[in-house]
């Protein structure tokens, strides 16, 4: 299966998704292996760590479905256009990723038709449920990239300038919680053309935030619970404000 959705009969506005649900690797590619070790499957690299437990909890409260990807960002990246160079990854934060190193255009479309094209279709149609749908997109970050300094956020917002509505207030909003650092698009920009949160809020309009934890703040269970009961009411104060 290329995704998983829970809470499909939610009432809720908006639609929490997760591009990096998984580091799951499909048995057709590589019997199920990239060919890298366990411990740079368990990273960041192969998928967002806590994002889907974060995910899950936040649908519950803010009464919305959730829709997450069920196959590792490094067979194929849904967070990327159908074109992106990065789209299937041969090396990223320092790791070879050996089943990727010779992948050709066949393979590149075997995967987009079997993993990448369903997950997006699911998605579009999550979305198009009610007509003021909101897109909710979670991910995580590393605390820091090989050889990079430390990332000092707590929570980033990613958005697109064609669209800040509800990211901007948002931002505002966090601002104001005194113990947290808020990052403004970092720690990288939001929007790429053709990503997730293009294809499916900017294209038609949609409000729209990416929200950014970085992971080693919701590695457990707990932790993804008391954020998302942070969280939610602060995403359903500002959206109510729009």
């Amino acid at each position: 299966m290329a995704f998983t959705v829970e809470g499909a009969e939610r009432a809720g506005r908006w639609l929490v998704t997760v591009d990096h649900a998984t580091n799951r690797v499909p048995a057709d590619i590589g019997g199920g292996s990239l060919g890298i070790s366990d411990q740079d499957m368990a990273r960041h690299i192969a998928y967002d760590v806590g994002a889907l437990g974060l995910a899950r909890a936040l649908g519950q409260l803010l009464d919305s479905p959730v829709i997450a990807s069920d196959f590792s960002r490094l067979v194929i990246d849904p967070n990327r256009g159908e074109h992106d160079p990065t789209l299937v990854m041969k090396l990223y934060d320092g790791t070879i990723i050996p089943a990727n190193r010779h992948v050709d255009a066949a393979e590149i479309e075997r995967r987009l038709q079997s993993l990448y094209r369903p997950y997006h279709q699911a998605y579009a149609e999550l979305a198009a449920r009610r007509d003021d749908t909101v897109i909710l997109a979670i991910h995580s970050f590393t605390p820091c990239l090989k050889g990079r300094a430390l990332r000092p956020w707590h929570v980033g917002v990613l958005y697109g300038h064609e669209d800040a509505r509800l990211s901007q207030p948002l931002i505002a909003r966090l601002a104001q919680e005194a113990d947290l650092c808020i990052g403004d698009n970092e720690p990288y920009a939001g929007q790429l053309p053709g990503d997730s949160v293009d294809r499916h809020a900017i294209a038609s309009g949609r409000h729209n935030t990416l929200i950014e934890l970085r992971n080693d703040l919701i590695a457990t269970e707990a932790q993804q619970q008391a954020w998302a009961a942070r969280l939610a009411p602060i995403l359903q104060e500002v959206l109510a404000q729009l």
